[in-house]
């Protein structure tokens, strides 16, 4: 006899299948050069498929571009392999158009899919097919707007579009050795994800070799489907080889290929390569231990370098993309540091000297808006609250103005016209979705709002109850809570910390947070906090994680708790749960391995088992190298603890995740197997790392409530 269905959640529902109520909502916008028009991609309100859509800042009309039903003809799209490991590493779950190409001069957009790449003429809208084959990846306009360069079956390749001639202009590359694309620990870890870049003037392209043939091919296997065999891949485990890496530079016309030097056996990591106007071609590179970098400049004609200037840190360095940022009249460029103990953004001159400080670290710098190169006016996100952003201005050196952009904290994300005239803000609060506005600026600053970005999103059902402060003694550690939309005040309820808890990310913002909402709402009181190695705290709070990465973080997860608890008598300290993913996945294990005393039971989503088999740049950041530091990476293993383990524990995993390996899963079951210790593991099969598919985004988070209501 067959058992019933579960029960539809109406909410769990509509949050799966609206991509988390994102679908229908613009993204990727930019705006024009001129300010006259913002580009964006959107989808339909429960669709995954975006197209390309236009609006009119002079008449607030907007338009579609590009539908993919016009390119693929009513063919389903087919993503190769490394299209969509290149999603994967951009955290990117929709189809369709996922990214596009607007040229300089603003009049051409070229988009790419199923193979296709597609011109758009935005005066007249017409649209024409440039090629179709073998499918290019990372396709870029040269700085006229005539060419287009990508990366086609290894090698890269320049497409001229008034002729439709292509030519190949890098030779020999394989599936072992690419040219023009970025490697995985730059993607995953370094946030750089272009692997060529274009001269000013067009002529040239510096490009990338990936020699990966010294790297640990690992294979990944779909268990559900064996007669598919295994997909050998590229990974570089901490303490083992990384991909090895070199800068070339070639002539578009055709010529030989200059290599760039620079001493890669001290300095391995290629982290940032800046070729703008105004500036020579830069490269930023840094050794393995991610504790020295250097500037270069290149010599594109004989591959020389000469040094800008160097940064050292005894813990590491962390990396911004956004840096070097040239001047164009060539006067110099923006650099970032964290030398005086927070986010700096200072002026230096063409020679790399150091000219002023344009952003000091108590303004709290989190993100480059843009550079008015008429005005000289520097735009930024930061603020001294990491939980919200404020938008700043700074005014040819002068000290940073902040421009109010709407009542109440909020997260937001800006952009500047490169002609300076329009702004484009994107601004989220804690109950409300993302909203886009393009606002003019003049010589006085933000003027009118203009234009505000159409959404056809559905809209969540409620607003979270989320309250956030800082709680604790010192310097304090920030917190969030939710409590169920209907309780009974000063009623005892169990608690449920969401939890990430580690570098690079920011748990506790002014943004919803709908599925803590969702489970608050089933009797629970769900709290975050951001302690120690978290960002844009400043320098030393980030770097407390060094040599250890479940040690004073968790220890602020049970301070932090403990202090709330202080303050808010509902929360039930006898009856804490604790879940997360990635990282949080890692944390919400080791809590309740070495802390049972506080967390009775857990969630584990895709966590890390063993730092060992964990990326090389991300893990010996803060680990070091296992041949070097082995009691920090024992100390930090969920392996070393999980004969530890009391307390109900339910691991989650996607079976085809290449970024933390499903073979974690695996270990970590075996090791508390052979422990004797009972939990759960839960496959989820076919699934990544990102989990985008709707049925089991709602199955997930059924069996993760099941899981707290039978033991908490």
């Amino acid at each position: 006899m067959t058992a019933p269905l579960p029960p539809t959640d109406s909410f769990l529902r509509d949050y799966a299948e609206t991509r988390r109520f994102m679908a229908g909502r613009p993204a990727s916008a930019e705006l024009s050069p001129d300010g006259s028009a913002v580009l964006f991609l959107r989808s339909g309100p429960r669709s995954e498929v975006q197209a390309l859509f236009e609006t009119d800042l002079r008449t607030g009309q907007t338009r579609q571009l590009l539908d993919p039903e016009e390119l693929l003809a009513g063919a389903a799209q087919s993503l190769t392999a490394e299209e969509r490991a290149q999603l994967e590493r951009q955290r990117v779950s929709a189809r369709g158009f996922t990214r596009f190409e607007l040229s300089r001069d603003g009049s051409r957009v070229v988009l790419g899919l199923s193979g296709t790449l597609c011109l758009v003429e935005r005066t007249t809208g017409a649209a024409r097919t440039l090629r179709t084959g073998p499918a290019p990846l990372d396709a870029r306009l040269s700085p006229d707007g005539e060419r287009l360069a990508y990366v086609c079956q290894h090698d890269l390749r320049v497409l001229d579009l008034a002729s439709g001639e292509e030519r190949r202009v890098t030779t020999g590359g394989s599936e072992d050795v690419t040219h023009g694309l970025a490697e995985f620990v730059a993607q995953e870890e370094m946030s750089r994800f272009a692997g060529y870049w274009w001269s000013p003037d067009g002529r040239f392209i510096a490009f990338e070799e990936v020699d990966q043939r010294p790297v640990d091919k690992l294979a990944l296997v779909d268990p559900m489907c064996p007669e598919r065999g295994a997909a050998a891949f590229a990974y570089p485990r901490a303490g083992r080889e990384n991909a090895e890496v070199r800068l070339g530079v070639v002539p578009v016309a055709g010529g030989s290929v200059v290599w760039v030097g620079w001493d890669a056996a001290r300095y391995p990591y290629l982290c940032t390569v800046a070729w703008q106007r105004g500036g020579p071609l830069a490269l930023l590179v840094m050794n393995r231990a991610q504790s020295e970098e250097v500037l270069l400049a290149a010599d594109p004609v004989t591959g020389a370098t000469r040094a800008l200037l160097e940064e050292r840190d005894p813990d590491w360095l962390n990396l911004a993309q956004s840096f070097p940022r040239w001047l164009e009249d060539g006067s110099g460029f923006f650099w970032w540091t964290e030398r005086n103990g927070g986010p700096e953004v200072e002026l230096r001159g063409p020679d790399g000297a150091p000219r002023r400080s344009w952003v000091s670290p108590e303004h709290g710098f989190a993100a480059l808006v843009g550079f008015d190169e008429r005005r000289r006016w520097l735009w930024f996100t930061g603020g001294a609250d990491p939980t919200a952003d404020d938008l700043f201005v700074v005014r040819d050196g002068a000290p940073p103005e902040r421009v109010a952009m709407g009542e109440g904290p909020s997260t937001l994300a800006a952009a500047i016209s490169k002609d300076g005239s329009r702004l484009l803000v994107t601004r989220t609060t804690a109950t409300e979705m993302p909203r886009g506005a393009v606002h003019g600026v003049d010589g006085a600053g933000i003027g009118a709002r203009i234009a505000e970005l159409p959404s056809v999103a559905v809209e969540p059902p409620f607003a979270p109850t989320t309250a956030v402060e800082k709680v604790g003694a010192g310097e304090g550690i920030w917190a969030s809570l939710l409590r169920p939309r209907h309780s009974t005040a000063g009623k005892k309820l169990p608690v449920i910390v969401d939890v990430y808890g580690g570098p690079c990310h920011q748990h506790v913002t002014r943004s919803p947070r709908l599925i803590a909402q969702w489970m608050a709402d089933q009797g629970y009181l769900v709290v975050a906090f951001d302690g120690r190695g978290t960002p844009r705290r400043g320098r030393a709070w980030e770097r407390a994680l060094k040599a250890d990465l479940g040690g004073v973080n968790l220890d602020d997860q049970v301070a932090a708790l403990r202090a709330l608890a202080a303050a808010v008598a509902e929360l039930d300290l006898a009856r804490v749960g604790i879940t997360g993913w990635s990282f949080g996945g890692y944390l919400s294990a080791l809590a309740v391995m070495k802390r049972p005393d506080v967390f009775k039971a857990a969630v584990s989503g895709a966590p890390v088992a063993d730092w060992r088999d964990y990326d090389t740049f991300y893990t010996e950041r803060y680990l070091g190298l296992p041949q070097e530091n082995p009691t920090s990476y024992d100390r930090s293993s969920l392996l070393e603890w999980a004969p530890q383990l009391d307390r109900p524990l339910l691991i989650m995993h996607g079976t085809a995740d290449d970024n933390v390996l499903f073979s974690h899963a695996l270990k970590l079951s075996n090791a508390l197997f052979r422990a004797g210790r009972p939990h759960e593991l839960l496959p989820l099969s076919g699934l990544t790392h990102m989990v985008p598919e709707p049925l089991v985004v709602e199955r997930q988070w059924e069996r993760v409530m099941r899981h707290f209501r039978e033991n908490l």
